[in-house]
């Protein structure tokens, strides 16, 4: 089953997919040309494992967490990890502009 997701990049520029409900995000992402790899992790990262951290995402409805890493994202306002999540229709994502890991919640209203 197709849904439509959007993703806004660093710069501001909006994209609309379609992928499968239920695909990784990540590989949905990394499929369309968009990194969500800080730019310095984009060739060094754990490949979807869930443990390196560098592929952090904001979303603007954001699932419960079921990732021990993004159960603390959650709690403390990091971004969430686009190789735990799910792709679920009218998911809206933001990519961040990041030197390797994703900053805090800064107030921009995407958590």
């Amino acid at each position: 089953m197709p849904a439509t997701l959007t993703v806004e990049t660093p710069a501001g520029e909006i994209h609309e997919l379609t992928a499968e409900v239920g695909a990784v995000l990540r590989d949905v992402l990394l499929d369309a040309g968009l990194s969500p790899h800080g730019r310095y992790a984009k060739r060094v990262n754990c490949g979807g494992r869930g443990i390196c951290a560098t592929c952090g995402v904001r979303l603007a409805d954001a699932p419960d967490p079921d990732h021990w890493h993004d159960d603390l994202a959650d709690r403390f306002g990091y971004p969430r990890l686009s190789c735990q999540l799910r792709v679920r229709d009218g998911m809206a994502v933001k990519l961040l502009d990041k030197r390797v890991w994703g900053s805090r919640q800064s107030g921009d209203g995407t958590d």
